[in-house]
């Protein structure tokens, strides 16, 4: 297994460290995609979402694809080493990047995760100072899609 923060080949990605089970979800290795996917709205802006996990970014991007929401779809859009799982991190999964692979972020941007705040309002990560806050919906932010790797 790679280094936290390395290329870890066949899996897309880089190695974003091992997150703990939680809920329903068994334990896992993040795995960080190698690249943004571009600036995109969080989409919606106005509507509530049940997009509200902040550690469940998988079940908070399938409920963001059944509306307009073009960050979760550039996320779920993305596929690497043949894998199509990808989708947008919640608020802790890109807290849990920032702990272990902050350097494969731009640090003079704003990354979403699929966490909602409010009608309005959606959770962000800046990875200069590892912190978090919000952003309106209609914001053009960055997007770096993640997956699991189930252990």
């Amino acid at each position: 297994m790679p280094a936290l923060g390395e290329f870890w080949p066949g899996q897309g990605g880089h190695n974003g460290g091992l997150v703990a089970a939680h809920g329903n979800v068994a334990a896992h290795y993040l795995i960080i995609a190698a690249k943004d996917v571009g600036s995109h709205e969080w989409g919606e802006r106005g509507s509530e979402s049940q997009a509200t996990s902040k550690r469940d970014g998988f079940a908070n991007t399938v409920t963001l694809m059944e509306g307009d929401h073009p960050a979760a779809k550039a996320a779920t859009g993305y596929t690497a080493d043949g894998h199509d799982n990808f989708y947008l991190p919640a608020a802790a999964e890109l807290y849990h990047c920032w702990l272990n692979a902050p350097d494969l972020f731009a640090k003079d941007t704003w990354y979403w995760s699929s966490t909602q705040r409010s009608a309005h309002l959606a959770f962000y990560m800046y990875f200069d100072g590892g912190f978090q806050l919000n952003f309106g919906k209609n914001d053009g932010l960055r997007v770096r899609p993640v997956r699991r790797l189930f252990i």
